[in-house]
């Protein structure tokens, strides 16, 4: 039986603009497909292709945007195309009439494509262009700044499936003791009554009533968003999420943060401090979790539903039940993963390498601007600290008498304060932008 609900028939967002390197192509991953991301120098907005050079299949993704043409150029052969996915040059043609005949023949799957809220948005069904022009994208009313509102953003990859990834969110009583000391408290949690408000093909929307009034809202495929008020002079923060799934297993988050109030703050903070200190901890700390439930849901799933697999008893586990519930009703428990020639039946292992699971690097800094470029400046830093200290070391060693007397220990203590802030950067910093240990135990 085939699906009810067409995945590929929806805008995902891919990435914040803002990691984007407009000088050269990005591979990025959707629903099994491989897709690269690139934008001609003519061009205000970014193009996204198939990742694949029609000649022999190579990834364009490995190619580069030429500065004459402003083609993008396969590296293997050299062949070009141009913003529409139209072949211009083949540099082994004997005849250049044989481009142009075989038009029809060479020409890259180009898929729909806009900028909206700051985000990439790409349709992933090619032949479906009309139905993508008249389908709105799944915005935040809370991304907004007509509204008042400020916002920062976060994409990162995960070791876990999307289907783990919706759940997870939708779940809010595990934030006091998954995220304890990040985002919350063990010793406050307090029982959680989510109301279901309206549960539709196209929607599932929820309420909690407390200390926080709190709106849950789930747009399928993607759309994940918490709206939460407080106080009495209309105070707002949200969490936007969009949950892509990229294969079997993994699953990408793009995030928004909006918040009507401390917009200061917003400015002042910058962007790769907030994501190493905060929104990493808070992903790191559901990681090694999620990984591990899944594959252990996907094992009982042979022999049970999680109907019974899971103990769902409490109110707080409404959200979670009406998720799962139209996934089964909706897509048959399952992910198009066949479409695209990928085989999700088989058991995943758990990988027990920590550092592969929660490898920041790999997972967010490689495709985060601010955090590769704070990277880079965190190691830079590093080199001239000390070589700062060894050159202030060498001069006074090689002072005269009289000035070591008056310099030295001036230019020494300098020196060590130099070496001081190597080793913060060195121990502290740079490591955060690779990897950190998160051992619920411990904290």
């Amino acid at each position: 039986m085939s699906s009810e609900f067409n995945f590929f028939q929806h805008w995902y967002p891919l990435s914040p603009v803002e990691d984007l390197d407009p000088k050269q192509p990005t591979p990025v991953t959707l629903l099994g497909l491989r897709l690269v991301i690139w934008k001609p120098p003519s061009s205000p907005t970014y193009r996204v292709f198939l990742d694949q050079c029609p000649h022999r299949l190579a990834p364009l993704s490995e190619g580069r945007v030429d500065e004459k043409t402003g083609n993008l150029v396969c590296s293997y052969h050299g062949w070009q195309f141009n913003s529409q996915g139209i072949c211009t040059q083949i540099p082994q043609a004997e005849n250049p009439q044989l481009v142009t005949k075989n038009q029809d023949n060479i020409c890259i799957q180009t898929l729909p494509c806009c900028q909206e809220n700051d985000l990439l948005w790409v349709w992933p069904h090619a032949n479906s262009p009309e139905l993508a022009a008249a389908t709105p994208r799944p915005l935040s009313p809370q991304v907004d700044a007509s509204k008042g509102f400020v916002w920062s953003s976060m994409v990162r990859d995960l070791d876990y499936d999307w289907q783990t990834l919706v759940e997870n969110i939708a779940d809010p009583s595990h934030v006091p003791f998954a995220h304890h000391g990040v985002q919350g408290n063990r010793d406050q949690a307090q029982p959680i009554a989510i109301e279901i408000v309206q549960s539709t093909a196209n929607r599932i929307e929820g309420n909690t009533v407390g200390r926080f009034n709190t709106k849950m809202t789930f747009e399928p495929p993607c759309y994940l968003e918490y709206a939460i008020s407080f106080g009495d002079k209309g105070k707002q923060v949200g969490l936007v999420t969009y949950c892509i799934p990229i294969a079997p297993g993994k699953s990408r988050i793009v995030a928004q943060f909006p918040r009507n109030f401390a917009k200061s703050l917003s400015r002042l903070t910058p962007r790769w401090w907030n994501h190493i200190t905060v929104r990493n901890l808070v992903l790191d700390g559901d990681m090694i979790l999620l990984h591990q439930q899944e594959r252990f849901l996907q094992q009982r799933q042979s022999v049970e539903s999680w109907k019974t697999a899971y103990k769902l008893l409490t109110s707080a586990d409404r959200f979670v039940i009406e998720f799962r519930k139209w996934f089964d009703k909706y897509c048959q428990g399952t992910l198009p993963w066949q479409q695209v020639g990928l085989n999700s039946s088989d058991t995943i292992s758990i990988n027990d390498n920590r550092q592969e699971v929660l490898d920041r690097y790999r997972q967010h800094t490689q495709h985060c601007r601010s955090c590769s470029t704070a990277l880079k400046t965190v190691q830079r830093l590093q080199i001239v600290l000390l070589g700062g200290f060894v050159l202030t070391v060498s001069g006074v060693a090689l002072l005269p008498d009289n000035l070591r007397s008056r310099l030295g220990l001036p230019l020494m203590v300098m020196a060590f304060l130099g070496l001081t802030g190597f080793t913060w950067l060195k121990v502290w910093l740079e490591p955060r932008f690779y990897f950190v240990d998160y051992i619920h135990a411990q904290r």
